[in-house]
């Protein structure tokens, strides 16, 4: 038996090491770490201070069967890669509010463990870590309702005026868990992939709406559990019809994208940049257009295979987010061609803002494995950068065909000067900027670009 469960706790050990957690930003680990530490700590202080009773574990049990019940649903949807939105605060938040805090602390934990048991396996440490992060700040919530309402286990005052402040609580207690909840999931989030815009998380128009709706049902569910619990049989069909309503506007946002590199697919930055262009000529104002182009991207994948390929793209487009503006358009525009439309940007500020893509890219080691021990790649790309304003443009009608015709002749030009080159579509000419010429390199050795084309 003891050499048995050695082995077993040698196992474990291996696949905690093989975490990719540890292969972030050391400070990353330790914040994980006291998170988990910080609630494993608060669950024992709430535990044993909580009083039982059959009112409370029967409504926590009803809870938790509509929370089993959503994952279930969400099972038949599949969830989505990366950052989700979901409706389970419909049943935490009245966990939270009308249950003493040590409901509220371990509720979060059920629905963690039932999402990785029924509908996708990420690492562990992933669930761990969100599940610590939102059973504090529910638990948090919770404090801070009792402290304010005053109300023994959460029960609706009969009082009218009574009743309003208690509701109010409820939105502040909402409010608090939110901001908690941010406060402790962005930064890991940010630290996984540093070129996602933590404005888009917060405030993007349409997670708002269905955060703003969310949290709308979620007090009304409380109140009316406040009043009976039989109400927990009506909200479930609620609940249902609103989480099918954002798994639609789940699927329409990832039709514009594309799925390797977040960015707008072909059709849709189309569709926008035509809106642009048109806007920009009806208002003269002034426009660019960049087209990119992996060089010698072919090479990436013969050599290291098509998943390396991939990681490659997925690091430049993060690039294209840390130097564009929220307002920029940024698509895949083909295999390994990418597309920007810099509205309110002159000729000679898209050209600086190319050469300073194409320098961080020509700069940055590129992780093609999971493996911590593998070393990195360089890739370069070669830009074409046109805008409007020129004597091509008032001659041929400054539509967006004009631009990505007039774009892909400089970049045509910008691969045969030597690739890793930014060029510019001037008046009458097309001009070069001057660059040292990068291969794909690899710190084991080095290929030449004529053993493979693009």
């Amino acid at each position: 038996m003891l050499p048995s469960a050695c082995k077993r706790l040698h196992a474990g050990l291996q696949a905690v090491r093989a975490w990719s957690l540890w292969e972030l930003p050391r400070w990353l680990p330790a914040f994980v770490l006291s998170v988990t530490v910080v609630y494993l700590a608060a669950v024992g202080l709430a535990v044993s201070t909580v009083h039982l009773s059959g009112r409370d574990l029967l409504v926590f049990g009803a809870l938790l069967g509509c929370i089993a019940a959503t994952v279930e649903l969400t099972k038949r949807a599949g969830e989505n890669a990366g950052v989700t939105k979901d409706v389970y605060a419909v049943w935490e938040l009245p966990i939270a509010i009308l249950l003493p805090p040590a409901y509220a602390l371990l509720a979060p934990l059920v629905q963690y463990a039932l999402t990785q048991w029924r509908i996708r396996r990420v690492p562990p440490h992933r669930r761990i870590f969100t599940a610590c992060a939102v059973g504090l700040s529910y638990g948090l919530a919770s404090v801070v309702f009792h402290s304010l309402a005053a109300t023994p286990a959460g029960l609706l005052p009969r009082a009218p005026l009574r009743a309003a402040v208690w509701l109010l609580a409820v939105v502040a207690a909402g409010i608090v868990q939110r901001a908690c909840n941010e406060l402790l999931v962005l930064p890991a989030v940010k630290a996984s992939d540093p070129g996602l815009r933590v404005k888009d998380l917060l405030w993007a128009q349409e997670r708002f709406q269905n955060d703003v709706a969310e949290f709308c049902v979620a007090v009304l569910v409380t109140l009316g559990i406040a009043i009976s619990p039989l109400t927990i049989v009506f909200a479930l069909p609620l609940v249902t019809v609103l989480q099918r309503s954002m798994r639609h506007a789940q699927l329409v946002n990832a039709s514009r994208v594309d799925s390797k590199t977040g960015l707008l697919n072909a059709g849709t930055w189309e569709r926008e940049a035509a809106t642009e262009v048109a806007r920009a000529v009806r208002t003269r104002t002034p426009l660019a257009l960049v087209l990119i182009d992996v060089d010698h991207f072919k090479s990436v994948n013969d050599i290291y295979g098509h998943l390396a390929g991939d990681m490659a793209l997925r690091a430049i487009s993060r690039t294209f987010r840390i130097f564009l503006r929220e307002y920029d358009l940024a698509g895949r525009f083909g295999g390994e061609e990418f597309a920007l439309l810099l509205p309110q940007t002159s000729a000679a500020d898209a050209r600086q803002i190319a050469e300073r893509v194409r320098v961080h890219i020509a700069e940055m080691p590129i992780s093609i494995s999971e493996d911590p021990a593998s070393e990195p790649v360089q890739v370069t790309v070669s830009m074409g950068v046109a805008a409007l304003g020129t004597t091509w443009e008032r001659t041929t009608g400054s539509q967006l065909t004009d631009l990505l015709a007039a774009a892909d002749r400089a970049l045509y030009k910008a691969k045969n000067a030597g690739r890793n080159h930014v060029v510019m579509v001037t008046d009458r000419e097309t001009v070069g900027g001057v660059a040292s010429r990068s291969d794909l390199t690899r710190s084991s050795g080095r290929f030449s670009p004529s053993a493979a084309s693009d």
